[in-house]
């Protein structure tokens, strides 16, 4: 970035109008940038009608990561005219595109992510109507809009594989999954266990998340792996090697180092230096690269570069006495991020589901064991108190003062892990708890919900005297 574009830019948060505005200002003074970068609004006119109603960083930086974000869809459709293979990954989360990103001509990218387009496009897309017609009804998470994307083909192209992890998943999400199958498009199921500890006459292995799991269960995944290698390298007539799976890894791995230097750098600094808001994309970067990796990694090194020079500058967007709050779940609707910094919070530690995919992948053993063990990390494919007392442990490392669980609306894995996480909070650290409910779009209860953020703010507050 020019270091000219950086003087006199005092951090502020921004509305899309402004953002606007101030691109032209940058634009004209010279500002370099990738041919995805532009005016957000843009996007606004595209159909991203939510963006008006969200708060930005107003660095450049930010700029950047909402634009690589926002032209995702444009890029699978160029990857697709290119002839490159497309490879749809859902559910695992930051396996698949590892192997599928280590060979050439190759985008992955993750059907998943569909469930925040009745979000960012305001149901304007009719998504969840399209899923409702097709049997999956609100009785299910918002990840059925995915079904609507698939039977209506305007959000992504048709991946020339499709591939999805069983087992220690959601009932939603494997129901979801199976009826994408049934409308036409192929998947290629492959299995997680239920994590379990090792019996009696089991070896144990440590996994790079912080748990063990029986080495069985590790050889299982292994072979599963093997196999999924084997379809992709059909998919794509080409050979993954050892070396290039490593290779594969060590690329996972640099990105994952970025984010994890930015998680502690903003998660720790006083004041914050970036918002939740984009903190939140940060750290989905790490699934698939927003399918494409040198811009991943370019971005993240210019947010770092920006919050390193605000926390030398002593600068930042919120209040130095922010709430340091721990977040649990992603949201259903963005713009709950931009209402916890308006009633005086911070993002200060975050499991958003896929803490797995920050770990870094060991790289001193054979890579399809290192990606089993790094699967099998997943906190969510284990037992609920685990992942909870995760949470606890990454409280005390950022020094929160209190705790979120956003429940996502219809997701069975909700209906009662709140209850564990915020229990073992309470009782093993003495934090304040609430459990919120997230709609896609959080128009009809934002007052009530900025009434239950602001009394936690005012909780967390009381306990520092």
């Amino acid at each position: 970035m020019n270091e000219k574009h950086n003087i006199s830019d005092e951090p502020k948060s921004i509305t899309l109008q402004q953002w606007d505005e101030r691109y032209e200002c940058l634009y004209k003074a010279g500002m370099p940038g990738p041919d995805y970068n532009g005016p957000l609004g843009r996007h606004f006119e595209d159909g991203d009608l939510r963006l008006a109603s969200l708060r930005f960083d107003n660095s450049p930086a930010a700029l950047r990561l909402w634009n690589l974000l926002l032209s995702e869809e444009d890029r699978l459709q160029a990857d697709r005219e290119a002839g490159r293979t497309i490879i749809g990954a859902m559910k695992d989360l930051g396996t698949v595109p590892v192997m599928a990103y280590a060979l050439d001509n190759v985008a992955t990218f993750y059907p998943d992510g569909a469930w925040w387009i009745p979000c960012v496009m305001q149901h304007s897309a009719g998504l969840l109507r399209v899923a409702d017609k097709l049997g999956i009804d609100e009785s299910f998470c918002p990840v059925r809009a995915m079904v609507g994307a698939f039977e209506t083909g305007n959000h992504f192209p048709t991946p020339d594989l499709l591939i999805c992890s069983v087992g220690a998943v959601c009932d939603d999400f494997s129901a979801i999954a199976q009826r994408v199958e049934a409308m036409g498009h192929p998947v290629l199921w492959w299995e997680v266990p239920p994590r379990r500890l090792a019996g009696a006459n089991e070896t144990s292995v440590r996994l790079p998340s912080g748990f063990t799991a029986a080495s069985s269960q590790v050889d299982l995944v292994r072979n599963e792996l093997r196999r999924v290698a084997g379809e992709i390298e059909k998919a794509t007539g080409q050979t993954l090697t050892g070396a290039k799976l490593s290779e594969g890894i060590r690329k996972a791995n640099t990105v994952r180092e970025k984010i994890s230097s930015l998680r502690q750098l903003v998660y720790t600094s006083d004041p914050c230096p970036l918002p939740a808001l984009e903190m939140l994309i940060v750290e989905m970067l790490a699934l698939h690269y927003c399918s494409d990796y040198e811009q991943t990694v370019e971005v993240l090194d210019e947010l770092l570069t920006e919050a390193r020079r605000r926390v030398d500058q002593n600068v930042s967007v919120l209040d130095g006495d922010a709430v340091r709050v721990f977040w649990v779940n992603p949201v259903a609707d963005l713009q709950v991020m931009n209402l916890l910094e308006e009633v005086g919070g911070r993002i200060s530690g975050t499991d958003y589901m896929f803490c797995h995919a920050l770990s870094q992948i060991p790289d001193d053993v054979e890579p399809f064991e290192a990606l089993a063990r790094t699967a099998l990390g997943d906190p969510m494919v284990g037992p609920t108190a685990d992942r909870a007392r995760m949470i606890c442990r990454e409280i005390q490392k950022f020094g929160c003062e209190a705790v979120i669980v956003s429940r996502i609306p219809g997701a069975s894995h909700c209906a009662f892990e709140g209850e564990v996480i915020g229990k073992m909070v309470r009782d093993g650290l003495g934090l304040p708890v609430v459990e919120v409910e997230v709609p896609t779009v959080i128009d009809a209860v934002r007052p009530a919900l900025r009434t239950r953020l602001e009394a936690l703010m005012e909780t967390a507050r009381g306990r520092r005297q």
